[in-house]
């Protein structure tokens, strides 16, 4: 979106689709956004310039200039930055009421909910040598191939699955980031089921007996079939191991020599020996499900993991579509509204996405 594009029909339709002027108004006034009509007539010419500010190449002084030109709003950079500051709550709501008022109708098939996580840098070299960013934790739904959450952290804050809340019956799709069984724990015990990659170190492998498992030597005799599927059990400090499926699928010998060439280039990069158990686990997709083996077989779980390239688009399309990157400022005050700001135009041109890309429907795919 550019200032053209905040003048016209296009516009009013985004006006529209927040619920109208009055209601922005309300609710811009409710979060102290907007309290009076000063230099500003109306919520809607502050959320005009904001939007115009973040989504747009200039900075704070040409976006004020453009407004004076449009004959939008006479005001400074200065003052430009104040509000700004004063609108991280209001934006929050509006992206909280963006995600609600795309929420899908309740449907014969179960939710798919991928979870994952983008980091933009935080602006300032002191930022940058102690590797400071902005952590945008997100849930994407399929069929729906919408984003469907959004939590705004810094660095500090790392990805844990549970941190969204769960919808019942839906199936959470996680990378190895993800294995943390306790928390995988909670989300069972919230009605979801789970399917999260796993790497041969990433937990504690039981079996029945509540003995250590030896995973690679599972690999290792499944290497014949190409496939392993066997209930397996996860050991935890404070409570019972948790009962999940393993499901292992041995690489393509092309996808495998791939993933072990990446794996010796980590292993130089950080300067230590690569195991060859490293390497035996390379070959392999390993995944922990609580789906049962009657209602899902292993092809089926590796379809739907394979889904997760999914929010991997949803990601792309937020950089390269809206524009997303590093707020210009190190002030988290006027950081903050600048990405919700990029994630309210993202939610809100979504359903729009589809018009003009071709690309395959999850719901296909799995």
């Amino acid at each position: 979106m550019n200032h053209e594009s905040l003048m016209n029909r296009d516009w009013r339709e985004v006006v529209d689709r927040l619920g109208g002027s009055a209601a922005l108004n309300a609710s811009a006034r409710e979060t102290k956004a907007f309290l009076r009509a000063r230099v500003f007539a109306s919520a809607v010419d502050l959320l005009r310039m904001i939007l115009a500010y973040s989504l747009g190449e200039g900075g704070l002084r040409s976006t004020a200039a453009w407004a004076t030109a449009a004959g939008l709003v006479d005001v400074s950079n200065v003052a430009l930055l104040y509000r700004l500051r004063q609108c991280g709550d209001w934006l929050a709501v509006l992206v909280g009421q963006a995600l609600a008022a795309g929420a899908p109708k309740a449907s014969r098939g179960r939710k798919i909910r991928i979870v994952d996580a983008t980091a933009v840098p935080k602006a300032g070299r002191l930022a940058k040598r102690q590797s400071r960013f902005w952590r945008i934790h997100s849930a994407f739904d399929l069929p729906r191939e919408r984003f469907g959450f959004f939590e705004l952290t810094d660095q500090q804050d790392g990805e844990t699955l549970d941190r969204i809340p769960v919808v019942k019956g839906e199936i959470r799709l996680g990378d190895r980031a993800y294995l943390q069984v306790d928390r995988i724990a909670r989300v069972l015990a919230a009605g979801a089921d789970i399917v999260v990659r796993a790497g041969w170190k990433g937990a504690r492998w039981r079996d029945a007996a509540g003995k250590p498992l030896d995973l690679l030597a599972e690999l290792r005799k499944g290497v014949s079939q190409g496939l392993i599927d066997r209930p397996i059990w996860l050991a935890r400090k404070s409570a019972a191991p948790l009962a999940l499926r393993l499901v292992a699928i041995k690489k393509p010998a092309a996808a495998a020599l791939t993933a072990k060439r990446k794996a010796h280039r980590e292993a130089q990069r950080g300067r230590y020996q690569i195991s060859k158990s490293t390497l035996v686990a390379a070959e392999w997709v390993i995944l922990v499900t609580s789906l049962k083996q009657a209602d899902f077989p292993a092809d089926d779980v590796l379809a739907l993991y394979r889904l997760r390239w999914r929010i991997e688009l949803g990601f792309k399309r937020l950089k390269s579509l809206i524009g997303l990157k590093g707020p210009p400022g190190s002030d988290e005050r006027s950081a903050r509204p600048y990405l919700l700001a990029h994630l309210l135009m993202i939610l809100l041109l979504e359903p729009l996405v589809d018009e003009f890309e071709d690309s395959p429907h999850s719901a296909v795919a799995a």
